[in-house]
């Protein structure tokens, strides 16, 4: 239940908020005490004093990679999902730098191209120290501006994959955005039309007239040479993206065929395995076929031997038997007569002729 995104929150870029940090780091926020204890009822209102006692920001840190508070309180923020004036009012606090940073990181992952470059390039102004939580655990010193820029510029920030963010000039050209204005553009203009005055009360009109245009020819040009500077830095940051995109292609085609030669390796050593096992199987059947050969063959010689034995004493009890049987009935008579009579009495049932 305290996992679960908001009912009435809406898909961000067609998927659940809470998608948009990665599963892996989105199951340690849960199992993480900050997740459980201080985020727990959370609302947008009360997420407001949580984001005041953050003292640092980052993504996951250690060797269990466990996340860090800022991490935690992004993860609420798109599970409760609060309304778009709450988070600009996040960006525009300027007494608390880490609530402004988690605003400005909650508008780049959810908001509209518009609506990042509109609300997030203004904190390039922002020249405040803020402390970074590394992978490691070690902190390290940075700006909110060099926040600002790695969340306009990179593909990752505190280990959560940032959405894809259109080009600058191409908001521009479509009129959606209007050519970016420095703060320092109105310092330049005070000083470009105090000299102006000066070059008035100073010289003729041909100067008035050069000092007039040249200010004005000195701004297009500015203007002109910011916007090119804005194109050739989108146009590194393409070809950067590109080359980082080509070596991750060729790490993943690397590391792919890596794991087919793996799996390669580990297929011929189980076929290797089960035929072993199969040999070994055959053996074994074959060894107690030969046993099971030699116990039938010595039980046979040896019932041969017992009826051998039964036999060599039955024959002379048989013999002497036999003569005892022809003793009493005559049949062994020396006379060759009298035998034959003694036989014939004996098949007729009669007693034998006594001598």
């Amino acid at each position: 239940m305290a996992n679960r995104t908001d009912p009435l929150a809406k898909n961000i870029r067609g998927t659940n908020p809470q998608n948009l940090v990665e599963k892996i780091v989105r199951t340690k926020i849960y199992q993480h005490t900050f997740w459980k204890e201080q985020c727990f009822g959370l609302t947008a209102e009360t997420l407001v004093d949580k984001a005041m006692e953050l003292d640092h920001l980052g993504g996951t840190f250690g060797g269990s990679r466990k996340p860090t508070p800022f991490l935690c309180l992004i993860l609420k923020m798109l599970q409760i999902q609060p309304e778009k004036e709450i988070v600009v009012e996040f960006i525009k606090n300027d007494d608390y730098k880490y609530v402004r940073i988690l605003g400005a990181f909650y508008l780049r992952l959810t908001g509209t191209d518009v609506d990042v470059y509109r609300y997030l390039e203004p904190l390039y102004n922002d020249y405040r120290k803020v402390r970074q939580k590394l992978a490691d655990g070690r902190f390290s010193l940075t700006h909110v501006d060099e926040v600002i820029e790695e969340l306009l510029t990179k593909d990752y920030s505190c280990d959560i994959a940032m959405p894809r963010l259109k080009k600058r000039w191409t908001l521009e050209q479509n009129g959606l955005l209007e050519p970016r204005k420095s703060v320092l553009e109105d310092d330049f203009e005070e000083e470009e039309e105090k000299e102006e005055n000066e070059g008035i009360a100073d010289g003729s009109e041909d100067e008035k007239n050069h000092q007039r245009k040249s200010p004005e020819r000195e701004r297009e040009r500015d203007r002109d040479r910011r916007r090119d500077s804005h194109r050739h830095r989108d146009r590194d940051y393409d070809r950067d993206y590109d080359m980082d995109r080509d070596h991750d292609r060729d790490y993943e085609r690397e590391r792919g065929r890596g794991r087919d030669r793996d799996r390669e390796r580990d297929r011929d050593h189980y076929r290797e395995r089960d035929r072993d096992r199969e040999q070994g199987r055959d053996r074994e059947r074959d060894r107690r076929d030969r046993a099971r050969r030699r116990s039938r063959s010595r039980s046979r010689d040896r019932k041969r031997h017992e009826t051998d034995d039964v036999r060599d004493r039955e024959e002379p009890k048989k013999k002497k038997e036999k003569k005892e049987k022809m003793r009493e009935d005559g049949t062994d008579h020396p006379d060759p007569e009298i035998a034959e009579a003694n036989r014939l009495r004996a098949s007729l049932g009669l007693k034998p002729l006594r001598p």
